[in-house]
This record gives structure tokens, sequence and C-alpha cells, in this order.
């Protein structure tokens, strides 16, 4: 048996204000064409069963056009293999606050899709030989937690675990590329020696946590950082986004890339104490000078280090519309030096600013899904520092 394992699809996510020509918001529509593009995998590969885990959409109210268009893949899938059972839970981004609001997922069962939403439930293919036990985001909230462990009454040879949640230890201790929200398991609690293989979904870069117990991550870069997300993937070994397709018996997996329709570029960082903003500037041109021609319509960040107020107000802001306009997105992240404090006992150490403290919560804040959390962030700081300066009578 042969099983298509995807996650956390985001659909609807908007980010950045570049709008296509009928008026969409264009990261929206890259987050939907990496979808239809698995979907097209999918048809070709044809497996036998396909898992979704989780996070199908960006916001618990999706747009429109995101539900419309969910509708007509999944419809899509539906004609081209009609014999494949289809499994979708809900996650964290999925499940409203409150039951009474209800979700827009129970619209799929429409099309005879498994949508398990609230409470965890059982479901058997006697043509697969093979049950599913599906966990929603909202199970692993309860009370009391569905146990985690197959039923052998079932007597299936083959036995799935789908959840939502974040396994203990994955993430790492700076949490650069987390979706907050979710919920907490221990590879204790997914036993994965005792079934054939667990699907995760929740972290967003594909991840072995056991032989067969896998996130396949998301089809495109959706977490609050983007740029820890690709750090990640580089210090994983991972070479993009896809899906897993997984054969059963003994859960050997194989990782579909699904391309993106543009590349996250990270151009090398820049020191810059001791250089005035002129020679800054030219830095920032020999920087993205040498990225061409990968600049164009991508998303670009380049760093740059211990820059004063002063300077960054005096670099060649033209030259940084022009780079702007060229990109998708050019984030040019200039940071000031930073501060140290002599602590009690002890060596000098960095003091955690009131603008890091704001950037720090702005960033892993839960958004409305139609909100630049980039720009939020960005804005959010410089008014910050603009009271700053005012307060202590400082001109700018």
């Amino acid at each position: 048996m042969k099983l298509a394992h995807l996650a956390d699809l985001h659909l609807g996510f908007r980010q950045y204000d570049r709008q296509t020509a009928r008026g969409g918001n264009q990261r929206e529509v890259d987050v939907a064409d990496a979808f239809r593009r698995a979907v097209d995998d999918l048809v070709a590969q044809r497996p036998d069963l396909i898992l979704l885990a989780g996070d199908i959409f960006h916001s618990v109210r999706p747009t429109n056009p995101a539900i419309l268009f969910l509708f007509r893949e999944l419809q899509r899938v539906r004609v081209a293999l009609p014999e494949t059972p289809v499994v979708l839970i809900a996650g964290n981004h999925d499940t409203p606050r409150s039951v009474e609001t209800g979700t827009i997922l129970r619209l799929y069962e429409a099309l005879g899709v498994e949508v398990v939403i609230e409470r965890a439930r059982r479901i058997v293919f006697p043509k697969l030989d093979c049950s599913v036990l599906a966990v929603p985001h909202q199970a692993l909230l309860s009370e009391e937690r569905p146990a985690l462990r197959p039923e052998r009454r079932d007597a299936t040879t083959r036995n799935v675990l789908l959840v939502h949640g974040e396994v203990e230890g994955v993430i790492g201790g700076d949490r650069s590329a987390a979706e907050y929200g979710g919920a907490l398991l221990t590879t204790q609690d997914l036993a994965p020696a005792q079934w054939d293989y667990v699907a995760l979904g929740h972290y967003h870069v594909c991840h072995e946590v056991a032989a067969n117990a896998w996130y396949s991550g998301s089809l495109e870069h959706v977490s609050p950082n983007a740029w820890g997300e690709l750090k990640d993937e580089a210090e994983h070994g991972r070479p993009g986004k896809g899906y897993l397709l997984v054969d059963l018996p003994g859960a050997r997996t194989t990782f579909r890339p699904i391309p993106g329709s543009r590349r996250l570029v990270d151009l090398p960082p820049i020191q810059g104490a001791g250089l005035s903003a002129k020679e800054l500037d030219a830095r920032i041109a020999q920087r993205v000078a040498a990225a061409d021609p990968t600049f164009e319509d991508q998303v670009v960040r380049l760093v740059v280090y211990d820059v004063s107020r002063g300077t960054a107000r005096d670099l060649d802001h033209a030259a940084i519309r022009h780079y702007k306009s060229r990109a998708l997105n050019f984030q040019l992240d200039v940071r000031r030096p930073e501060e140290r404090r002599t602590v009690g006992v002890g060596g000098p150490g960095r003091r955690h600013t009131l603008p890091d403290t704001l950037r720090e919560f702005l960033s892993r804040r839960p958004l409305d899904a139609s909100l630049d959390r980039e720009a939020l962030v960005r804005l959010g700081v410089e008014y910050l520092e603009q009271v700053g300066r005012e307060a202590t009578g400082e001109a700018g």
C-alpha cells in the first residue's frame, strides 16, 4: 500500500503588498499554486490513501477564493483517483476558539473526504486492510486526551496515526521556525513502535521523528519566520518543500519535491560597524549586484549589523526603493549596535531592549490572514523608537 502524507497547506496565506494582475495577493497565489502542483503529482503517483495533517487554511475564516480553490482541487483528486480515500484533520489554524464558531472544513465532506475536526476518530478502510486514527488539534487540548494507540480488534494489518501537534525536542531552542499554538506531544505519546506509520503536521520542515514517524513539512514558506525555516531546512539537509510518499509495510518514505513559484534569497550579511552611509550604500549595492539574476521577483533579505540610527537615516533610500521594486519583497534588515550593560556579578551582557521585546512579541503573535506581519513588526518598532526619541528630546 502507498500513502501520501501532506500537511500545513495554509491556503489563504497572505504576505507583502504585491498584487497579481487580477488583484489577488501574490503570495496567496504562490501558496495555492504549490498545492495545485502537489495535486498534479498526486494524480501521477496514484497513492492508495491520501492524508492531510492539518492547517489546511491559514485562518479559521479563510477567504472565499481559498475555500473555492480547495474544493476544486479536492474534486480533481476525487475524479482522478475515485478509489483513493482522503482523510483531513484540523490543525491549530483551522480550529476556532469557540465551538459555536464552526469551521468551513465540513464543506469538503460533500466530496467524500473524511474530515475530522474536534474529537479523534478511527477510520477503517477494509479494501486497504488499513485503519487510520485521525487526531485533530482540538482533541489534544481536551482534558482527557485520546490514547494514541492502535486497536487490534479492528483486525487490520496496517495501522496509521494522523496527528497535528508539536513533538517535544524537534524544534530548536531558539524556535526560529516554530509555529506557535501547537499541542505538545512526546515520542512516548506517539509510541511509533506500535504503528506502521505516524503522519505528523505542524512543523513546516520535513523531519524524521522516528524511522516510521515523520513531519512532511509545508508546501511553501508560510511560517512567521521564513528565514528561520530556511535555516532549519539547511540544517536538516532538506532540498526544499514537498510531501511524502510512504510504502507500507516498512514505512519506506520518498520525498516528493514541489517547486515553489519563487525563492527565498538570504544575501550574505554586512558588518556595518565603522562604515559611513555612503560606504554602506556601496556594500549593499555590491550584494544586490552579486545576487543577479536571482534577485528579480524573489523574496530577498539583507541583514546589516551594527548600524547607528543616524547612519541608517542617511542611507540612499531611493536606491533601496529601487531594490524593493525589483524583488517581490526586499527586506533590508538594519540592526542597531548591541547595547551592553554590566551585570551585578560577572561580565558584560547584552540588554534585551524594548524594541527587541516588541519585535519578538509581534513576530510570534497570531494575526489575521490579511495582515502583513513583516510590515506590522517594522512599523511597531519604528513607532516605538520615535516615541523614545521624542521622550529624550532627540531630533528626528
